[in-house]
């Protein structure tokens, strides 16, 4: 089935127009400008194929084997599938590719390791962790009691000093390793190392860095972590959804805490797209990639130093770079530098930088990723070009005929690296 197949625009154009104009419009956006939110990619056309397929018209709850509808023997075949393609590219014991996001995802690890008012350790909000980490506005802050380490001072890195020691002082039920706004590599070992010493469960949250994982470009947490959880639409470049994959021990109670604990029907369309993406994952260009997508940050990272852009912790290991613009100008938010960057078709989101005075909606920082215009086909020379357009748009940002030139700049250079099924090669 191709995706043109798949997806029918021309039928959708006439039942629906108004949806079918808007599903246009942003498909210009994503081909003219450029995508550099971190946790943003471009799909395969197989992927999007098995995201519009007819398995999204099936009701599956349960698991293969274990449904509580009919007719499910066909789809159950997609799930199984789906299950051995995570376990055998991670060597893990046990995979549930149900949950709907990676937040789920985390809700279930949770349901599945804590009970309500447990202690758990993890990184703080403005220092990079996840919503899911802990903020007292989200359910893991609501139901759980949360410690957060933090980046040390001195090089604004994970200081492992402070996780040991709040460990041993606050003896956690569990560790969780990993981040939404960190630009270094991750190791596992430290923290397994410290679960270890004062009883508590690891999980590693590999939402961002999976498919550096998967690429070879990052250790694999499984051999270390109790639990990995993961997103399957950023650096992995598959559906909008997430995946879990633990030890054979917590897999019974890994599988409750998804179904019945939190989700009811599986999305089987979705899943069938996490298949389609664990095996292009598998496939040696999959390496390649991943190594371009941490090259690409890297050269992206060394072009807006070389702009007097200071950066986080000083650079990146991985595929975002975190930027914070208080020494570029003072006065510069990270609200008006996304807002302006839009306007020059570069899109990016703020984010708050360690020690940030302003507050999450406004903050003095950028996060920009790689993944996106990597699967475009670009490399470390557009990743220097992006950055000069970057900070020309930044500087020049009260004059809105420049900021309309860095737009053109910008269309010229995304008609050279269409997306893939719309005239660019497949990832």
């Amino acid at each position: 089935m191709t995706a043109q197949r798949a997806h029918r625009p021309a039928e959708l154009a006439a039942w629906d127009p108004e949806v079918a104009s808007i599903i246009g419009r942003e498909e210009e956006r994503q081909r003219t400008t450029l995508q550099l939110i971190a946790s943003e990619n471009f799909t395969s056309p197989a992927v999007l194929a098995a995201t519009g397929s007819v398995l999204t018209n099936k009701y599956a709850e349960g698991y293969p084997s274990r449904r509580y509808y009919g007719g499910n023997h066909v789809v159950d075949q997609v799930e199984d599938l789906a299950r051995r393609r995570l376990r055998e590219l991670l060597g893990a014991e046990h995979a549930n590719v149900q949950p709907h996001s990676g937040s789920n995802a985390n809700a279930a690890a949770y349901l599945a390791l804590l009970e309500p008012g447990d202690t758990v350790l993890a990184m703080r909000l403005d220092q990079g962790g996840h919503l899911t980490h802990g903020s007292p506005v989200n359910f893991s802050g609501r139901l759980f009691r949360f410690v957060s380490y933090g980046v040390s001072a001195s090089d604004e890195r994970i200081d492992l000093d402070q996780v040991e020691e709040l460990a041993l002082r606050e003896r956690p039920k569990l560790i969780v390793a990993g981040a939404t706004a960190y630009p270094r590599l991750i190791d596992p070992a430290p923290f397994r190392a410290i679960a270890d010493r004062v009883g508590a469960a690891f999980l590693f949250d590999a939402a961002h860095v999976i498919g550096l994982i998967l690429g070879g470009a990052h250790p694999n947490p499984v051999p270390e972590a109790d639990v990995v959880s993961f997103t399957t639409h950023k650096t992995l470049r598959g559906p909008r959804g997430g995946a879990l994959v633990c030890r054979a021990s917590l897999a019974r109670d890994i599988d409750r805490a998804v179904f019945p604990g939190l989700q009811g029907g599986p999305l089987l369309h979705a899943i069938a797209a996490k298949a389609v993406a664990f095996g292009e994952a598998a496939r040696p260009s999959f390496a390649s990639y991943a190594s371009q997508v941490v090259a690409n940050a890297r050269a992206l990272a060394e072009a807006l130093a070389g702009e007097g852009l200071r950066l986080v912790s000083g650079g990146t290991d991985n595929h975002l770079v975190l930027v914070d613009l208080r020494s570029f100008d003072p006065d510069l938010s990270g609200k008006e530098a996304q807002e302006v960057l839009d306007r020059a078709g570069i899109t990016c989101n703020r984010n708050q930088v360690p020690g940030d005075p302003r507050s999450a909606f406004v903050t003095s920082g950028l996060r920009l990723g790689s993944p996106a215009c990597t699967t475009l086909g670009m490399g470390e020379a557009e990743m220097h070009l992006v950055a000069g357009l970057v900070a020309r748009a930044l500087r020049l940002r009260d004059r809105e005929r420049e900021v309309a030139a860095v737009a053109e700049e910008v269309a010229v250079l995304c008609s050279k690296f269409p997306p893939p099924g719309a005239g660019g090669g497949s990832p």
